[in-house]
């Protein structure tokens, strides 16, 4: 393997093509694409002569062509069988989020591929993003003292499409909560900690199709602190400002544009060195003020595969690792629970 990871990707259309493929597996200084696989031939054979790759004519081609590693980028119900074979052919798997579309079937996946001796990662690119790192490192110093509310927004316009997997929780295993409010789940206990308890409310306010288009959630946390997570997919593009919120005793972090699948958006902090007395005529605020987060952008989706593929060379646990999809798929379980029960739900780690 040397300092090169060989890849290869199972499910090449969708966000393999558009951003995984020519913004993460290409321009990885430790990566190489070797092969590609699609249930739609044609699909394939265009993403193959596209990054001059072998197309493979089914998943088993794809194991026997030299890879290392495989990123599963395919509809959520074939996550499972897909990892799991691609475990047994000792290659290592970066699997998109979900992991699969029950927890059962993560702790499944997860158990081949600690059995087999390789590593399970979930995709969580938007944990890469310079300035969600830097924010975190923020708090970790303190920056913004005891953390009191957080909010992360994601939404889009994804009107009614045929045979689009999102729309039918039989092979997504949901919409706007699982595809986007995943994000935002875990960016939220990246920075909070530990969900202890949670409500959840869905609907389809707009679209008729068979998963939720409408999601909000709120979150309690292990460390007292709260957040609310808002998601949908029936509000129109430029109308959702993808805000992400940031709340402690010393001042705050306000976002836009940094959740989403680019590798950079505004994000100002407003801090306190010290915890002021209460003082009535501070209640009127001013615009303006704050001190911009403002890192050196990486592409997330670079990061993502670089770190995995660091740490299959390095032989280690990675960061975006199969426990934080695990942890996830939890908390997306008890949000269903939660809107389907009407009752606030207790999550156990």
């Amino acid at each position: 393997m040397n300092d090169q990871v060989k890849w290869g990707v199972i499910g090449s259309g969708g966000i393999a093509q558009r951003r995984t493929i020519p913004e993460g597996i290409i321009p990885a200084g430790n990566s190489e694409l070797i092969s590609v696989y699609d249930i739609d031939p044609e699909v394939n054979a265009a993403v193959a002569s596209k990054f001059n790759v072998t197309g493979s004519g089914n998943i088993e081609e794809l194991l026997n062509s030299g890879v290392d590693a495989v990123y599963v980028a395919s509809p959520v119900n074939v996550h499972k069988d897909q990892v799991i074979v691609c475990a047994k052919a000792g290659k290592h798997v970066l699997c998109e989020k979900p992991l699969g579309l029950t927890i059962d079937e993560a702790d499944k996946m997860i158990e081949i591929c600690q059995d087999e001796g390789v590593l399970l990662g979930t995709g969580f690119m938007m944990r890469f993003l310079a300035q969600h790192e830097l924010a975190r490192v923020m708090i970790s110093e303190g920056k913004l003292g005891e953390l009191v509310y957080g909010r992360a927004q994601l939404s889009c316009w994804y009107p009614p499409i045929p045979g689009a997997w999102r729309q039918d929780p039989s092979i997504g295993g949901g919409g706007s909560l699982v595809d986007m409010g995943s994000h935002c789940i875990d960016l939220l206990q990246m920075y909070f900690g530990k969900i202890k308890k949670l409500c959840c409310f869905l609907n389809n306010n707009i679209h008729s199709y068979k998963s939720e288009d409408s999601a909000v959630v709120s979150l309690f946390f292990e460390n007292g602190s709260i957040a609310t997570v808002d998601t949908y997919f029936c509000i129109p593009d430029n109308s959702s400002k993808n805000a992400l919120e940031l709340y402690g005793s010393k001042g705050s972090i306000i976002a836009k544009g940094t959740l989403g699948q680019g590798d950079s958006g505004e994000m100002i902090a407003y801090l306190d060195e010290d915890q002021a007395g209460y003082d009535a005529q501070q209640q009127a605020r001013q615009d303006g003020g704050g001190m911009a987060v403002d890192p050196e952008p990486v592409n997330t989706y670079m990061a993502e595969i670089e770190e995995f593929s660091n740490a299959i060379l390095e032989k280690r646990e990675p960061k975006n690792n199969s426990n934080l999809g695990l942890q996830n798929m939890k908390v997306i379980a008890a949000c269903y629970e939660s809107a389907k029960t009407g009752r606030i739900v207790e999550i156990n780690f």
